[in-house]
């Protein structure tokens, strides 16, 4: 009963602009994992609203990292239309192991140095776990635009850890909202791996 009452108070809370950013962020996931292009600018206006809310609360390194996403969005656009060989859009590829193992190294080297920073300098919340999130986050929404299949993978681990993060703060819409995203990550893997062996077979 106290968790229902909880969400609801959230949903109270939210803003007219908030509830559409919410519904165009998860319109941007469904759209992504039928590689639909309209994705992009679901994305785009999503994070559009996101970055002014962030900025209007004094949240400056989430209103910033909401302007990275407006940018991947218009970049994403791009690639999956203008980009490849032939400039005709990208397919779905991936990389090998040893290229996510670098990836993963680097990452997890520039959220350690981050969460160091955090942890010292501000009085932040799991600044280790919060600074994994937003690093690999970053490196993730580039692997979307260049439709690398194992992005999903990544989603799953990083929606999971901010699970965990936001049941430890209290936020349950934001979680259950996450629950959702974890469970289209893994659909997602799943119809792009579909379509990257439809697209080689063709």
């Amino acid at each position: 009963m106290d968790l229902l009452q909880t969400m609801f108070g959230e949903m109270q809370a939210m803003t007219l602009w908030e509830s559409l950013a919410v519904v165009l962020a998860l319109a941007y996931l469904l759209l992504a994992m039928k590689e639909n292009i309209w994705c992009w600018p679901a994305a785009f206006i999503s994070s559009g609203i996101y970055m002014v809310i962030f900025w209007s609360v004094n949240l400056y390194m989430e209103a910033l990292l909401s302007f990275y996403y407006v940018a991947m969005a218009v970049y994403g656009y791009w690639m999956w239309t203008k980009g490849g060989n032939q400039h005709h859009g990208i397919t779905i590829t991936s990389w090998p192991l040893s290229t996510h193992l670098r990836i993963i190294v680097i990452t997890t080297g520039l959220a350690l140095s981050l969460g160091y920073f955090m942890a010292n300098n501000t009085n932040a919340s799991f600044p280790y776990l919060d600074a994994a999130t937003t690093c690999f986050a970053i490196m993730t929404t580039y692997l979307v635009a260049k439709k690398v299949l194992e992005n999903w993978l990544y989603w799953i681990v990083i929606n999971s850890v901010s699970i965990y993060l936001y049941l430890n703060k209290e936020l349950m819409l934001t979680s259950a909202l996450f629950v959702l995203y974890v469970i289209l990550a893994f659909a997602g893997y799943m119809q792009w791996q579909k379509s990257k062996a439809q697209q080689a077979t063709a």
